[in-house]
């Protein structure tokens, strides 16, 4: 079965009820078992999760070979420049931690293939109690251009080690607080897109 990043969205919420479940990592070895209370190991068991979703609900998908670049998941086998899904999860009770991606590596990589700027990041904002109960608080589907942000030197969001710069890491796309105008006021203000409104502005012959 095929299915688009916004069906397996839909399908999680609506279906699944996601946001009501909960669950435990447990970790058997040799006699002794435990449940995981450990909340940075997680993320990665959330992707692996989704991973046997796919399978139990039999939607098809093919994985990315390459783990440091996403996606991680072609939902499409037949044709791999179309519904690409990145998985993403984070403790929703901090910043975002994850990366997006390799500076360097995502950058070569989208020019030689402009389809990878369409990859849809699903994106799970986990709790994990202290008896180790892990539930998804919240979860989104977003394109990149959503969930990045600029900061004081680059226009994006980076990591950067001894003046090297290494991964593009992500800002708080679901920060609802307001900006000082809108607490002054009391009115969001909206600044349309230049690629909007440029056709007003150009000089008629």
């Amino acid at each position: 079965m095929n299915l688009s990043a916004q069906e397996i969205f839909e399908k999680l919420f609506n279906e699944d009820k996601i946001l009501e479940m909960s669950g435990k990592i447990k970790f058997f070895f040799g006699e002794v078992n435990i449940v995981v209370k450990q909340k940075d190991v997680v993320g990665n068991i959330i992707q692996e999760w989704l991973q046997g979703w796919l399978e139990n609900n039999k939607i098809s998908y093919t994985v990315n070979e390459n783990s440091q670049m996403p996606p991680d998941f072609f939902l499409n086998p037949e044709d791999k420049t179309k519904n690409l899904l990145e998985v993403k999860a984070f403790n929703i009770n901090a910043s975002p931690g994850f990366d997006i991606a390799d500076f360097r590596m995502y950058s070569q990589e989208i020019i030689n293939k402009p389809y990878m700027l369409d990859v849809d990041y699903l994106i799970f904002g986990y709790d994990m109690s202290d008896s180790g109960i892990v539930t998804i608080k919240n979860f989104w589907l977003k394109k990149v251009w959503e969930i990045t942000r600029s900061m004081t030197e680059w226009a994006l969001n980076l990591q950067i080690k001894k003046n090297v710069v290494h991964k593009i890491r992500p800002g708080l796309w679901y920060n609802n607080r307001k900006n000082s105008y809108e607490k002054f006021y009391g009115i969001k203000l909206k600044i349309p897109r230049w690629t909007d409104i440029s056709e007003k502005y150009q000089n008629k012959k």
